[in-house]
């Protein structure tokens, strides 16, 4: 063999090598903040090269059991998958992956109680209406992302969620139409009554609510939540699945913010845990006469098309 050809024949060996290797490396997770949840498996978030529009959260210490995926889009549709953390982390740390449309931008500090809105300033006017910084199709996009990635051993594709805040609320009431979701969430947020009437791009009619095929559940922040009329309506118009309805007076913001997600984040994961794992007892915290939420003077519920027993 002459010298060209040996020097040819390293080099293709060179570059054979970085092609393959670069993608393995585009896998390696970035861990973002240290684990938490009140979970038995405290969770962690993560960002990685290959998917530079998603964090993800899931359990630091992996259970044996492959774990449903929850789908999560974020209030404005932002692309910060960080803007829920604390609620997502919960959420993972009891046996969930849970993928949020959005880059891990940037993450604030847990609150232990809201803010008073008294002491608040007053509102600027709504922002110029722009395009959605996440999309639909990225959320479910997410579904092939997490059956094909570095986690696709731990994932459960036959167990999804969706689940989102305001405008992404929206995102997670289109793409329940999805005949993979197998329950949605809108926390503080509805289609809009008056078609377009909103900043969100995300089109979505009162008639789409007809192609939602699971129990849906919308958890509202009362009367000064800019989302209750819509959401409220929604509720009314369903009624072809099952629909859980709960309203507390915590504004367009809820929870989200304080540690573990506050009374949202043991709300969702206990909606999450009787859909998605047959939990009974998670089942009482929204069935029966005696339901856990039912019994807390501070929530309004209403429920259609709903089981009597857990």
């Amino acid at each position: 063999m002459t010298p060209l050809i040996v020097i040819a024949a390293m080099a293709m060996m060179i570059v054979g090598t970085t092609a393959t290797a670069q993608p393995t490396q585009d896998k390696v997770a970035r861990r973002i903040g240290d684990p938490a949840g009140t979970g038995r498996w405290p969770a962690v978030a993560e960002g990685f090269a290959d998917a530079p529009g998603y964090t993800l959260y899931r359990p630091a210490t992996w259970p044996r059991e492959r774990l449903p995926l929850v789908l999560w889009g974020n209030g404005g549709c932002r692309d910060n998958g960080l803007s829920a953390s604390h609620f997502l982390r919960e959420i993972a740390s009891h046996g969930y992956i849970v993928i949020a449309n959005g880059a891990p931008r940037e993450e604030q500090p847990p609150l232990t109680a809201l803010p008073n809105e008294d002491d608040a300033p007053a509102p600027a006017g709504p922002p110029p209406a722009k395009a959605d910084e996440t999309q639909v199709s990225q959320m479910l996009a997410a579904i092939d992302w997490a059956t094909q990635g570095i986690h696709r051993d731990h994932v459960d594709a036959q167990r999804i969620a969706v689940m989102g805040h305001s405008c992404g609320g929206l995102q997670a009431l289109a793409a329940g139409a999805d005949p993979r979701i197998d329950t949605v969430v809108a926390f503080n947020s509805g289609v809009y009554n008056r078609p377009g009437g909103g900043l969100s791009g995300v089109w979505i009619t009162k008639d789409d609510l007809k192609k939602l095929h699971t129990p849906v559940a919308y958890i509202l922040g009362g009367p000064s939540d800019i989302a209750y009329p819509n959401g409220s309506d929604d509720v009314a118009r369903l009624s072809h699945v099952a629909v859980f309805y709960a309203n507390k007076d915590t504004g367009h913001g809820g929870t989200f913010s304080l540690v573990n997600g506050g009374d949202y984040g043991r709300i969702a994961v206990g909606w999450l845990d009787w859909q998605l794992k047959q939990d009974a007892g998670a089942a009482a915290m929204f069935v029966g006469a005696d339901c856990t939420l039912c019994q807390d003077p501070n929530w309004s519920i209403i429920r259609k098309q709903f089981p009597e027993q857990p």
